[in-house]
């Protein structure tokens, strides 16, 4: 089916799995997580797949084993593209993002020394101060000094604090996302994003890469 827009059940499924989130709640509700949430948003990724390739839906289920919350279900349902675009709904609405979220240590090696070099340091730098512009947010895990080693007076200090980095914007739960325009915001969305995310398949997995 063409995308057509999430529903008003989209957003009260997530409400009501923030107040209970069990496996009870799960199992009656799970009929509207299907079809109101799992496959809209399917959906979705499918028409935007011609320009931004094939997306995958994340699992519902939360990892708990070496964590204190063993609530088991996700709080919202998101999917992947592209190697770093993001679209995610849940209780409160719709959120996009794009960048560099979770490399492991080469990957974390080669970013710095990207952000280091001139050229492609300045590029990302100019990458992330356009989307700064136009209203996304800048966020990642951080240091809260330097990498050891760096100089306290590098260009770029603030980019090599970063151990990921991404750029994110939202929107509440209003009635046009019952209409196709959310396909039309996520798509504008992306478009801007995938600077930053092409950026980074470039410089921490360059082509040859093995892994």
């Amino acid at each position: 089916m063409a995308f057509a827009g999430f529903s008003d059940e989209t957003f009260a499924f997530y409400e009501g799995l923030l107040a209970d989130n069990s496996k009870s709640y799960w199992t009656a509700h799970k009929p509207t997580y299907e079809s109101r949430v799992r496959a809209p948003l399917a959906e979705l990724c499918a028409e935007l797949e011609a320009e931004f390739g094939p997306a995958k839906l994340f699992r519902p289920y939360r990892d708990v084993r070496f964590s204190h919350d063993k609530t088991p279900y996700k709080t919202h349902q998101g999917a992947h593209a592209l190697g770093g675009l993001y679209v995610q709904v849940d209780a409160d609405g719709l959120m996009v993002a794009g960048g560099m979220f979770a490399p492991d240590p080469e990957r974390l090696r080669r970013y710095r020394a990207a952000v280091d070099a001139d050229s492609s340091g300045k590029e990302l730098e100019a990458i992330v101060d356009r989307l700064r512009a136009q209203g996304l947010e800048i966020a990642g895990d951080r240091l809260k000094t330097r990498p050891r080693g760096t100089d306290p007076g590098h260009p770029r200090l603030d980019l090599l604090r970063h151990r990921s980095l991404y750029a994110h914007e939202g929107w509440p739960a209003d009635p046009w996302m019952h209409t196709r325009e959310v396909a039309d915001r996520v798509r504008d969305s992306w478009r801007r994003l995938r600077p930053l995310v092409e950026w980074g398949n470039a410089h921490l997995d360059p082509p040859g890469d093995p892994a």
